[in-house]
């Protein structure tokens, strides 16, 4: 049995002080004091949070973009997330034109199974509609996958409005919840060339092309769309802008239910004037190429103040890596061309409570990035709480640590990182996957129990 011993439990009930007992994949007794039998191991960790263990609900690992492979595969995406704390992140399977949603999930079954270090659960994204895949999304759910992924943007995988509303209109009765891009994709491809025509063909193009509106026109449609299908279960991906907040608070106000609101860390903690770092081949804002972009100052306020209030449900990374050599730079002289895509898989816990330090205490950090991902995404009771009974998934936090990430020093398999200097304070001490040690101090041990977790 391994004991953990003396820490700042972080309950569903509010913070305790005590210990707790993992035996095989469970967590099987809290206690104030648990006295140790011969052979148990033992983790003294005092002066340490002790949390569930963190979810990443929004990643892309080992994954064919249109463009290019992404950097990280299972194996070192899911290292580096339990280097951070994270123990079971949720990927999206993409069903391309052509391809069958099983046949999707087997291939990502065969890209993770056996290479992990953190648990992991799919979505499946669709990039056509058809009766195939409508009989299809019974089966998906037999599969222990509950959440879907649709798009607005991206002429390769973007559904019209109709296609949408009918997908929204076949999750209902199956309980599934409906993740989907908000960006007017039609109007970037049409910005995308009047930039580039007007001359603007560096990194700096990119946000030019993809403006706030397109977002906020984007979710506003969809939550139409969810009311028109009986207020289906909707999850807004990647928020980045305060029109779009607008947008969700306006659908709210209306009495809409089952609107649920991620953000990632990227567009809490940094904005558009990073795409006019030159580096030493004048190319460094290539860094922060992802969609949507990184927004105004204003738009980071906006939302950062939304999380504390309790507007925003989860915090996941969009984790979606790509080498600035030999991957990005094939943009240069075009941004359109750069892959989009950042890293943040390892480091969105320390960013969160850090940059969050006397706004947020660990029960906030705890509600935003393992309980509300548990439930929005089918994994409650067995993830997400510190319980009896629950999976043992664990992650002890010391909170004294100070330490500046560094792509020279992390795991996540690309060659720089958004967050280059950032200071944190606090890091993962410990990292429990299904009962298993992990990660000791931020270093992984070698073991590999990420196992698939179906929903």
């Amino acid at each position: 049995m391994v004991i953990i011993q003396n820490g700042t439990l972080v309950c569903p009930e509010g913070l305790r002080h005590g210990d707790v007992a993992l035996e095989g994949d469970k967590v099987v007794r809290i206690a104030v004091h648990l006295e140790p039998a011969e052979g148990d191991e033992v983790y003294d960790v005092a002066g340490c949070w002790v949390f569930p263990g963190f979810i990443d609900a929004h990643t892309h690992m080992q994954c064919w973009t249109g463009m290019d492979w992404t950097a990280d595969s299972f194996e070192t995406g899911t290292r580096a997330a339990a280097c951070g704390g994270t123990t079971t992140i949720v990927d999206y399977a993409t069903a391309d034109r052509g391809v069958t949603m099983p046949d999707a999930l087997a291939e990502w079954y065969r890209r993770a199974d056996g290479t992990c270090t953190a648990n992991y659960a799919f979505h499946m994204a669709l990039a056509e509609w058809n009766e195939r895949n409508r009989a299809d999304l019974a089966r998906m759910r037999e599969e222990g996958v509950c959440s879907f992924k649709t798009y607005f943007a991206y002429d390769h995988l973007r559904l019209n409005d109709a296609e949408t509303l009918e997908v929204l209109g076949a999750l209902r009765p199956l309980g599934a919840t409906l993740c989907v891009h908000c960006e007017n994709g039609t109007v970037v491809d049409a910005l995308q060339r009047r930039v580039f025509d007007a001359g603007i063909t560096g990194p700096e193009g990119h946000p030019l092309s993809r403006p706030a509106e397109c977002e906020a026109e984007a979710i506003s449609r969809l939550l139409y769309l969810a009311h028109l299908a009986g207020d289906a279960r909707v999850n807004v991906v990647h928020l980045s802008t305060k029109m779009g907040l607008d947008a969700i608070r306006a659908a709210k106000a209306r009495g809409q239910k089952n609107i649920f609101v991620e953000t990632c860390p990227q567009y809490l903690l940094l904005d558009d004037t990073r795409y006019l770092e030159r580096g030493e081949d004048g190319f460094a804002g290539a860094k922060y190429v992802m969609s949507p972009p990184l927004r105004k100052p204003s738009d980071r306020e906006a939302l950062r103040e939304a999380l504390e209030r309790g507007e925003i449900d989860t915090i996941a990374t969009d984790h979606c890596s790509f080498n600035l050599h030999g991957q990005k730079d094939r943009g240069k002289g075009d941004f359109r061309k750069i892959p989009n895509g950042g890293a943040g898989v390892e480091h969105r816990p320390a960013l969160i409570a850090t940059s969050f330090a006397g706004r947020l205490g660990p029960e906030d950090l705890c509600r935003l990035m393992s309980e509300n991902p548990a439930k929005v995404f089918g994994m409650w009771p067995a993830k997400g709480r510190l319980a009896e009974g629950a999976d043992a998934d664990v992650c002890v936090w010391d909170p004294s640590v100070a330490w500046t990430i560094s792509a020279a020093t992390q795991h996540q398999n690309v060659d720089h990182t958004p967050y280059e200097g950032f200071e944190c304070r606090g890091r993962a001490r410990l990292t429990f996957v299904n009962g298993v040690l992990a990660v000791r101090d931020g270093e992984p041990t070698g073991t590999k129990p990420g196992r698939y977790v179906s929903r």
